[in-house]
């Protein structure tokens, strides 16, 4: 479904990415783990061309996306669904509107199908009723649980999630990463799931793929990640710094 070869990309004199391979099947879910400012929601970025690589290729179902035009590019954007870090709604929207917000170019639909796809994903994200407030009415969860009605309103074969818990408290979480599960399976999707929670990489995995040192580093199911001897990778998963404090001293 995803394949990314040789990928490399630089932000003026900052190497970020530098030959990054990787493959991701039909229906598979995927998480990309890493260190903050690592490079994971750029090379996210690259797999639906809101970002160009300096070298190297995106493939989408064979096709290499990154010489397309944005012509070109609608097309295959079609097969995606994206939750942006903070769920990036339009303040000035209803919820109803930020969800239909994907149907605005697309005439195809009546108003009234587009209606019922809105209700249809609200239900969906447990948000049924909700249609008319605004996003300042909104907690954080729901923000997010709104963000990805809109990322799956347009019925996609792919979704993308940055950072889906970021902000949340660990009961927001949770049900964050249900209803990612769920979405999964009602829908058939193949999802790639950027995060730095341990907890929600462990749940949402099938695969989980660590970003280190501009490239992949490690691959493998939750299991071999987390229990994986490489220094790197469980230095990464426990949560410990470079540097071993020093004992405080008890007087």
């Amino acid at each position: 479904m995803i394949e990314v070869r040789d990928l490399k990309k630089s932000f003026r004199h900052q190497t970020v990415l530098d030959g990054v391979n990787l493959r991701i099947e039909k229906g598979e879910s995927v998480v990309i783990i890493g260190r903050s400012g690592g490079g994971k929601s750029v090379l996210l970025k690259h797999l639906i061309a809101l970002l160009k690589p300096d070298s190297g290729q995106v493939l989408i179902e064979g096709e290499n996306i990154v010489p397309m035009d944005e012509r070109q590019l609608l097309r295959v954007r079609q097969k995606f669904g994206m939750l942006f870090q903070g769920a990036a709604l339009f303040d000035s929207m209803s919820v109803a509107e930020n969800i239909a917000f994907p149907f605005r170019r697309d005439k195809s639909l009546s108003e009234a199908e587009v209606r019922r796809r809105v209700t249809e994903v609200l239900a969906m994200v447990e948000l049924s009723g909700t249609e008319d407030k605004s996003p300042a009415e909104l907690s954080g969860g729901m923000r997010k649980r709104v963000g990805l009605a809109r990322a799956i309103v347009y019925q996609p074969q792919i979704v993308l999630y940055d950072e889906p818990t970021t902000g949340l408290d660990p009961v927001v979480s949770d049900s964050i990463d249900k209803l990612i599960l769920r979405v999964r399976d009602r829908l058939h999707v193949t999802s790639v799931v950027v995060t730095h929670d341990m907890r929600s990489a462990r749940r949402l995995g099938q695969r989980i793929l660590m970003l280190s040192d501009k490239k992949i580093y490690a691959t493998g199911t939750p299991d071999e990640i987390f229990n994986s001897e490489d220094p790197v990778v469980r230095q990464f998963v426990e949560g410990v710094s470079d540097l071993e404090e020093p004992a405080l001293k008890l007087k």
